[in-house]
């Protein structure tokens, strides 16, 4: 059983296999804009979750929350299905190869066989599609691999049921409908008032207060746990930004994308100017990124380093605050 998926690269898994399966289906649609529809700049700080031992960050919404909104914004119908176990998890995917449907997943990453070591940690929020099977093996497109892989029937079930936070419990999705006539307009001025509301959200755990939140608890981390631990804190930002779903300057560079996209279709120049803004701003991640790393790896020769790091933090969001205002304002 095989269907002829074209796979394409992404920066992001679950945007990637939207984008994907929709082109796949016709729609010709690209990875930024999928992203930007679908509100996907986010930033949540989890300090009652932890995650390999260490507080929770997230610079997305929950996952599926992306695709979701794309095809509720658009007019798209997906199908989505949990399973119980791995019984009729498996029928219903084999069931999809046979009718020539690629099927969506979400997955946990520490199974993943053809992961590098270094990228392999339990965290059930990754996505992928299922695009045909050979023996025992299932074909697959994961899009932020170069190429397509595989994994075999074992591996595959075990990821799909994979314990812990957001426990995928074998979920499967893929369109069903996609409408002819599409408002991108509309989806794409309702995406950017949500994603600045979310941003500029008056709760202290999220958006642009949350990245404040985070930078005053760096500040506090080594004196309260010791350096060991506020190492290992910093290390969870960072995978978190960087590693697991590209994060914090990734998804600001996709964002841009999307805005220069947007500028074209709504005809406001205004996007295309904030999109450059956008990239700095995610330059600016980077950076903080860079030297966190420096921290936790014992390379940084900066003295009060951890007070420099939450500066870096507080400027970002000052950056960001000031953005999706004007972002606002110009739709």
């Amino acid at each position: 059983m095989k269907t002829d998926f074209k796979h394409y690269q992404s920066a992001h898994c679950e945007n990637g296999v939207a984008s994907n399966l929709l082109k796949h289906n016709g729609l010709n649609i690209s990875e930024p804009m999928i992203f930007g529809i679908g509100s996907g700049l986010f930033f949540v700080y989890l300090p009652f979750i932890k995650v390999n031992h260490a507080p929770a960050f997230s610079y997305r919404p929950l996952p599926g929350a992306i695709f979701g909104k794309v095809a509720k914004r658009l007019g798209i119908k997906i199908k989505r299905q949990k399973f119980s176990g791995s019984q009729s998890a498996v029928a219903a995917l084999d069931n999809n190869l046979k009718n020539n449907i690629p099927s969506g997943l979400q997955v946990g990453v520490y199974n993943l066989t053809y992961f590098p070591d270094d990228y392999r940690f339990h965290f059930n929020a990754h996505n992928l599609v299922v695009y045909g099977k050979e023996g025992n093996d299932y074909l697959i497109s994961d899009p932020v691999m170069e190429t397509v892989t595989t994994l075999s029937a074992q591996d595959l079930d075990r990821v799909r049921f994979a314990k812990g936070a957001f426990a995928p419990k074998g979920q499967m999705y893929y369109p069903i409908h996609i409408p002819k006539d599409l408002d991108f307009k509309k989806a794409i001025i309702t995406a950017i008032k949500t994603t600045c509301r979310d941003m500029l959200a008056p709760v202290p755990i999220v958006g642009v207060r949350g990245i404040r939140l985070v930078a005053k608890q760096i500040k506090k981390w080594p004196l309260k746990h010791g350096v060991k631990k506020a190492n290992h804190y910093l290390a969870q930002i960072v995978r978190m930004q960087e590693e697991i779903g590209t994060g914090g300057g990734g998804f600001r560079f996709i964002y841009a994308a999307f805005l220069q996209e947007a500028s074209v279709v709504l005809d406001n120049p205004k996007l295309k100017e904030l999109s450059f803004e956008m990239t700095q701003i995610g330059d600016m991640w980077r950076d903080f990124a860079v030297e966190a790393a420096r921290v936790y790896k014992k390379r940084s020769s900066q003295p009060d380093v951890y007070n420099v790091l939450a500066d870096q933090l507080n400027t970002i969001a000052d950056k960001e605050e000031e953005f999706f205002k004007k972002l606002r304002k110009s739709i």
